[in-house]
């Protein structure tokens, strides 16, 4: 038996596993209290919103991945909120901007996170919000342990956000309690909003939130960038039909192109012609790579808002378009960004901007790849994959008196015409968030997800490859040295590109760096436990439940019996 930093979990009443240990703790105990998997997944994303405010926030996005047992087949609940209405390229190029703004009110799009979690519990849960509410409430007012990335956040904060800075005074210490009043006094009221049924009860909080006092507090601050009451009284969050794509006996399913996750899609489309298990570590690292290296390129030159843009999405996950895109693999690395033209048709790409190098991740502070997932399995055969992030405390300033900040997802936006990532109003930002769904054989597997802006699919893809090609446990295969490639324009202001360079933990060893390197990647080896937050949980057909969580930076915990 190889090491890993922690047991696979094992059970067959619940898992649960997150990004902090309050919020898998949190969403078990709704597990034991009888709740099912959407009740608790949904405590579990408002304590992420409470002890990871600098990842996470009610004025940011959630996508998510279901399986509800009853329902028999998978959904995605799609929480990203779109532009305003007053969005438009001409009305950012009058600011004088070339780019939107990586932070501040002019990043902000429509709030999604709320919205997304009261849908999942209205008609999938069966608590009342207040019930699903209580730890978050708890937590907000009583107070919960401040993380390193809190406290460099709350150092960070420019001189001008004095709500911000007011909200944070005196600049908590790491490991001693924090409390949001405001934010639990917004929470709780939330949770007052009248209604004759609980679907009714949690329909009067959206409402409150989207066309209320929630929405009168952020219209009444500086933070409202170029939001209207009608964009968010316009707005709620839908239920969608996932993209899938048929791999080694597995059904991996994601959202839409209105998030990066065909992405992965495609990487797996192009993998399925190699022999995986038979190759040493550094052609395995290589393949992997130069796969993604053309499956990014063609999110840059495709991917977008369906509602708005034609994807060529079928021509895109298609086995000849793959055979044809594997082609190009070689044995040197490619430094080139190379979409192909699916159906013939000729690709576009934005501006191309150099970086420095390193991680094109999430602008934040700390651990490479904040953000924050969770993912839950009952005994009743649900299953859920959540990826909550934005609203994030060094994004925006806090809206006074609601104790939380808006997102600034328009970011991912271009301010180019005629991609397919183009600002538009009402148009959803290209997310970078992705969680997973895995069918095995048809049935219900594996949630997976992890935090990490454009390396998000790079990172759980090698723990999928893992699990599946080299029959690693779900906590090996989370343990197993983590690399990716930054072979594309980040999705993050202010959008650099660093061609051909792949990062890697140190632990993959100085033998597989030099013959990475001896293949022409630009190799930059980061540190041991550095690369990815990735968690999962799982169920075996006979109801044998397990999960796994991520080491790297100290906070993420599954647990379950």
């Amino acid at each position: 038996m190889s090491f890993t930093t922690r047991p696979e979990l094992r059970g067959t009443f619940g898992m649960v596993a997150s990004t902090h240990w309050l919020a898998s703790g949190a969403g078990m105990s709704v597990l034991e209290r009888g709740g099912n998997a959407f009740d608790a997944a949904v405590a579990a994303g408002f304590v992420l919103q409470v002890v990871e405010p600098h990842l996470n926030g009610p004025g940011g996005d959630v996508p998510a991945l279901l399986w509800p047992a009853e329902r028999g087949e998978p959904v995605v609940v799609c929480g990203q909120g779109p532009a305003p209405a007053a969005a438009t390229i001409d009305a950012y190029r009058s600011l004088g901007l070339d780019l939107v703004p990586g932070t501040g009110p002019y990043a902000a799009v429509v709030p999604g996170a709320f919205d997304a979690w009261c849908l999942m519990l209205r008609d999938f849960g069966t608590w009342e919000l207040a019930d699903v509410l209580e730890a978050a409430i708890g937590y907000a007012g009583g107070g919960y342990p401040v993380v390193p990335g809190i406290r460099s956040a709350v150092l960070g904060l420019p001189d001008g956000w004095t709500s911000s800075i007011e909200l944070y005074s005196p600049v908590p210490e790491v490991g001693e309690l924090f409390r949001n009043r405001a934010l639990a006094e917004t929470y709780g009221r939330l949770t007052r909003s009248g209604g004759d049924s609980r679907e009714a009860r949690i329909d009067a909080a959206r409402d409150a939130f989207y066309r209320g006092w929630v929405a009168e507090g952020i219209f009444a601050s500086d933070e409202r960038g170029l939001l209207s009451g009608d964009d968010l009284a316009g707005w709620a969050a839908t239920l969608e039909v996932p993209v899938t794509l048929d791999y080694h006996g597995h059904t991996i399913c994601k959202t839409g192109p209105w998030g990066q996750g065909p992405v992965l899609l495609q990487q797996l489309a192009l993998l399925a012609g190699f022999d995986l298990a038979a190759m040493g570590p550094a052609d395995f690292i290589h393949t992997v790579a130069e796969c993604a290296k053309l499956a990014f390129a063609d999110r840059e030159a495709w991917y977008g808002d369906p509602d708005f843009v034609d994807v060529p999405l079928d021509a895109l996950l298609s086995a000849g378009y793959a055979d044809g895109r594997r082609a190009l693999v070689g044995e040197r690395a490619s430094a080139e960004l190379r979409p192909g033209a699916p159906d013939g048709r000729e690709p576009v790409l934005p501006p191309l901007v150099s970086g420095a190098g390193g991680a094109t991740i999430e602008p934040t502070v700390g651990l490479a790849g904040d953000t924050c997932h969770l993912d839950v399995a009952d005994r009743h055969g649900n299953l859920v994959s959540a990826t909550p992030s934005g609203g994030w405390l060094h994004g925006a300033a806090v809206v006074p008196g609601l104790g939380f900040c808006l997102g600034t997802r328009a970011q991912m936006f271009w301010l180019t015409e005629g991609l397919p990532s183009s600002l538009e109003p009402g148009k959803r930002p290209r997310t970078t968030l992705t969680p997973t769904l895995v069918l095995r054989d048809g049935e219900p597997y594996m949630a997976i997800g992890t935090p990490g802006g454009d390396m998000q699919d790079q990172w759980q893809l090698g723990a999928l490859l893992g699990h599946l090609h080299f029959g690693r446990d779900l906590q090996a295969a989370i343990d197993a040295p983590s690399f990716h490639v930054n072979h594309f324009p980040s999705s993050f202001h202010p959008r650099a590109l660093s061609l051909n360079e792949l990062e890697i933990e140190e632990r993959a060893g100085p033998d597989v760096v030099a013959e990475l390197r001896r293949r022409g990647h630009d190799v930059l080896v980061s540190e041991p436990w550095s690369l990815g937050r990735v968690s999962a949980v799982a169920r075996e057909p006979g109801g044998m439940l397990k999960a796994g969580a991520n080491p790297r930076g100290m906070q993420g915990y599954a647990v379950g019996r």
